[in-house]
Order: C-alpha cells, then sequence, then structure tokens
C-alpha cells in the first residue's frame, strides 16, 4: 500500500469465525464517519430461516437479504435472495459514503451479495477509488473476490476464533 492511499482492508475466514462480531467492535472503536452494512441472521424459534441487511448510516435502513420462503432465480442453498432490497438499501449508502470520504464498511462480499452486478460494479470502483475500507469476503475460490484479494494496495487478514480479539486493536489503529 502506497503512504498516499487510503487502507483497504479484507477480513476473510470460514463462516463463524467471527469476522462480523470483529467488524462490529472496530466500528464502535472508531471516531471517524462510517457508511456501509452488515448482515445478520433472521431466527424464528430458534433457527435460522434468512438474513437482513443493515447500513451503518443512522438511522439506520434495514431489509431483508435472504429468506427460505422468498422466491427468487437467485438462491444460496435453501435462501432465495432479494437483489432489489439489497440494492436499494447498500448501493445509496455506499454512494453517499464515497461521497462524503467515509470509512466504507462492508459485511460481506458473498455470495448472496455478488448476485447484483450493480454491487460489484460499485465494489469496482470502490477498488479503484482512495477510499478507506474495511470489509469482509469470502474465503472460498471466486473470480470477482479472487481480483479484489490481490488488488495491490489490499490488506487480506485471516481470522479465526483465536486472532479475532486480538485484531480489533490492530485493524482500529490502521483505520484511525
Amino acid at each position: 500500500m502506497s503512504a498516499r492511499s487510503k487502507p483497504k482492508i479484507l477480513l476473510t475466514g470460514t463462516p463463524g469465525c467471527g469476522k462480523t462480531t470483529l467488524i462490529n467492535r472496530v466500528v464502535k472503536k472508531l471516531n471517524r464517519p462510517v457508511r456501509g452494512f452488515f448482515t445478520s441472521e433472521i431466527r424464528k424459534k430458534g433457527t435460522r430461516v434468512g438474513f437482513e441487511v443493515e447500513t451503518f448510516s443512522q438511522p439506520s435502513r434495514r431489509g431483508i437479504l435472504s429468506r427460505i420462503d422468498i422466491k427468487s432465480r437467485h438462491r444460496v442453498g435453501k435462501y432465495g435472495v432479494d437483489i432489489e432490497t439489497f440494492e436499494d438499501i447498500v448501493l445509496p449508502e455506499v454512494r453517499i459514503g464515497m461521497q462524503m470520504n467515509s470509512l466504507i464498511v462492508i459485511d460481506e462480499i458473498g455470495k448472496m451479495e455478488l448476485f447484483s452486478s450493480r454491487f460489484k460494479d460499485m465494489l469496482a470502483n470502490l477498488f479503484e477509488s482512495d477510499t478507506a475500507l474495511l470489509a469482509t469476503i469470502l474465503v472460498k475460490p471466486h473470480p470477482f473476490c479472487d481480483k479484489l484479494k490481490s488488488c495491490d494496495d489490499v490488506e487480506l487478514i485471516t481470522v479465526d476464533r483465536g486472532n479475532r480479539d486480538k485484531l480489533v486493536e490492530e485493524i482500529v489503529s490502521k483505520l484511525g
């Protein structure tokens, strides 16, 4: 990473290792504007039935990313993905954040999100910009994600249960 460019940090690791928790802890410790989104599980009677997306901006915007009962040609396992709702919430949030020179936080660049060509276009612009970024990304090989991971100014950090707590302060110091 050059001295002039703002950090672009990608967190990767197996599902359930704590990437989302790490991102939320980092955001709480930062004293700077943050825009972007995080995903969380939707549970019904203790069973996961889907995922929702929520913005970091206040007031936050929230919507369904995927659910088992959504009829969609875009599916990941048993979940139908609602691309339209995802784009309506996420794209304006990131665009405004880039205009405001905020830190952009994206949780996550994953299979469901990558069904959106508009999201992929926005990511390409973001990675070409001088905007600071903290994001989680698929650990498994994926052509689009592999390209992002290999960008010269990207720092790729593998998260696991053993290092996720100590990474909070390390990432906060890099993002200031």
